[in-house]
């Protein structure tokens, strides 16, 4: 088991790569804290990881755009032990559609969950690593941050911020030996595709954007999950600062 004796903490881990995520780590050995707005999915999640997994699992409502229940949700876990691993996965993305038609409230919502929820999450889980001497995070980007695709720019503009601010974060924080990476994964299956495509999920428009992938098909939680277990892991000490895609190769 690579993660075995970890304790983990997901964010939007009731759905999606989150819930890959959360699922992986388990049967990999961590002790793994889950995080969502969905109080009634988490505990789908948490019983499955607890009954057909037997892993280990705890499950918290929160809301990651307010720093007081992140606050809450890190102080909780950290009452039964310490927090070795924080995953930033909890994203939202507007419907696909020209810039200009986007309005103030909608970009401040993709803002607000995509980018500050992880200044949030920053500034509750460093002092603890700084007093335990050692942390590793794991912000979930996008291909969006790299190769930009019309009709997100506003949420292309989040996952570029997010990118830079794992390798600031990496730089200024290894000296305190916490290692901070991305993943950046292409289009998947998530709760956010029909958002991403700009509507249903019909077979001519995921095969036009799959045709851009050159392994020939959609990311999946596996694929994250995978990404994710090797950041965290000792296999990845010496890594910090990378943001690694996991795309098939679309950014080619």
């Amino acid at each position: 088991m690579r993660l075995k004796g970890l304790r983990a903490l997901i964010t939007g881990a009731a759905s999606g790569f989150g819930k890959s995520m959360a699922e992986r780590f388990a049967s990999e050995g961590a002790n793994v804290a889950l995080v969502d707005i969905s109080k009634a999915a988490l505990d789908e999640v948490v019983a499955t990881i607890e009954g057909s997994n037997g892993g280990s699992a705890t499950g918290m409502k929160c809301d990651v755009t307010d720093p007081g229940q992140i606050n809450d949700a890190v102080s909780k876990f950290l009452g039964d032990g310490r927090i070795d691993v924080v995953v930033n996965n909890a994203g939202w993305s507007y419907r696909n559609q020209p810039l200009m038609e986007v309005d103030e409230r909608t970009f401040r919502k993709v803002y607000e969950i995509n980018v500050f929820a992880i200044y949030h999450m920053t500034r509750a889980i460093v002092p603890h690593w700084r007093e335990t001497g050692w942390g590793t995070m794991i912000n979930i980007s996008s291909t969006a941050g790299i190769r930009p695709r019309p009709g997100l720019a506003w949420y292309n503009s989040t996952k570029g911020a997010v990118n830079s601010l794992t390798q600031s974060l990496a730089i200024e924080l290894a000296p305190d030996n916490i290692r901070v990476c991305a993943i950046a994964p292409v289009l998947g299956r998530t709760g956010l595709t029909e958002a991403f495509l700009g509507g249903p999920e019909t077979p001519e428009v995921l095969d036009t954007f799959v045709s851009t992938i050159p392994q020939g098909r959609l990311c999946t939680g596996d694929d994250v999950a995978s990404a994710a277990v090797f950041l965290a892991s000792s296999e990845a000490n010496f890594l910090t600062g990378v943001i690694l895609p996991v795309d098939g190769g679309r950014c080619i």
